[in-house]
């Protein structure tokens, strides 16, 4: 296999949960592996060389200067035709990696369905709560442009949302997670003992797990830890713990929870509170709650870790924040563009961790090096799929008087 290739989608690892595809399904994720590197890189390319030679020129002749924001090349961008082109084909390629998911999940539901319940009836890695309302901004889009979201059900207690993420996040990514897509969480690991040999977390909270592909390393990484793993869609949760059954995983725990109430635990409880991809999910009024309840959990001295895409800034061009902002008004993102405007840094200490208590560093993926060598240290990114994730944490300084005492 050549090495600027992805890898062919049956590199993917058949955990017990994960759908089975036949051969056309999995053909389908092929092509849309392919397409969309296609996309973003040989036809993608166009998009600066479209803003160069006729965007920017011509909005030079109207305004007599360059653009000053980000949402001025989107509005002069939205009436390029390469552009736009190139925007409906990029809709509509994951319009067509849901469809395919879906299919491929509805198809064999019934077998998903007792696969999970066997599992959670028998594991203990299981704590639902009916009582736990969806937030606003999970139920306001289809997240993604998966059809009901990440909590919506098919028939009650099914998996039909979660085994439809999982299942095609391989073919979304290209392989770039790994065979198990779990090379974020990975990283997280090796980022942890990498930096802190000696650290021996007790207990993790991951906060927004999903399928719980980013929290089973973490499991998996700290055996003799307590990995607490909440969401607020029990229909995910209920595929996130099968799945971490069927991997043998025994001490996790997928709470259906709220992390804007974490009032089921106790100050100071956790060693490591973590996000992954989860605050642009977040609306601008929730995320300061959610980190506020992490900074009250989480103990002094331990980390906060947000695994994120960076932030928008002044160091960053234009155009490329253009391009980041893509996902907020076309792939269902709709807090993308403004939680990725703010100073996160402020927001974070404005929830408890002083600025000096702070960090930011970039945590690579851990890619599977038999499916998909990981490209060299300062490789451009592709716009969304970043080799190297910006993190945003902090170790908790203990209050003076403790320091004292």
């Amino acid at each position: 296999m050549k090495k600027d290739l992805p890898p062919p989608y049956t590199a993917l690892t058949r955990h017990p949960m994960m759908p089975r595809t036949k051969h056309d399904e999995s053909a389908r994720f092929n092509f849309l592996t392919h397409f969309n590197r296609y996309l973003s890189g040989t036809l993608g390319a166009g998009n600066k060389l479209a803003y160069e030679t006729r965007v920017l020129p011509a909005f030079r002749a109207e305004h007599g200067r360059d653009p000053e924001h980000r949402y001025e090349i989107r509005d002069a961008m939205n009436r390029d035709p390469f552009h736009r082109m190139w925007s409906a084909l990029k809709r509509n390629s994951m319009e067509m990696r849901q469809m395919n998911g879906r299919q491929a999940v509805l198809r064999q539901l019934d077998e998903l369905d007792a696969q999970a319940r066997q599992f959670n009836e028998h594991s203990g890695l299981l704590e639902l709560d009916a009582s736990i309302e969806q937030p606003l901004y999970q139920t306001c889009v289809d997240i993604h442009c998966q059809p009901g979201g990440y909590h919506s059900e098919e028939r009650p207690g099914d998996v039909t949302v979660g085994a439809n993420y999982d299942v095609g996040l391989f073919a979304t990514v290209g392989g770039a997670l790994g065979a198990l897509n779990d090379g974020g969480g990975q990283a997280l690991v090796a980022w942890a003992k990498a930096n802190k040999p000696d650290w021996k977390p007790k207990r993790i909270l991951d906060i927004g797990c999903t399928v719980g592909h980013n929290a089973v390393p973490l499991a998996q990484g700290f055996p003799d830890a307590e990995v607490i793993a909440i969401d607020t869609a029990g229909a995910t949760l209920r595929y996130a713990a099968a799945r971490a059954a069927g991997l043998g995983v025994k001490n996790i725990k997928f709470v259906q929870a709220n992390g804007e109430d974490l009032s089921r635990f106790p100050d100071n409880h956790f060693d490591w509170v973590q996000t992954t991809m989860f605050l642009h999910e977040l609306s601008a009024s929730s995320m300061p709650r959610i980190l506020r309840e992490a900074h009250r959990v989480l103990k002094p001295g331990g980390l906060i870790l947000h695994v994120e895409q960076p932030q928008y800034g002044p160091d960053m061009p234009l155009f490329e924040q253009f391009m980041r902002d893509w996902d907020a008004f076309n792939n269902n993102e709709p807090f993308w563009s403004a939680m990725h405007g703010v100073e996160l840094e402020d927001v974070m200490a404005d929830a408890g961790f002083t600025h000096a208590e702070q960090f930011v560093v970039g945590v690579r993926a851990v890619v599977d090096p038999t499916i998909f060598p990981p490209s060299p240290e300062g490789e451009a990114e592709d716009f969304g799929r970043a080799a190297v994730w910006n993190a945003y944490g902090a170790w908790k300084v203990a209050p003076a008087k403790e320091i004292a005492a």
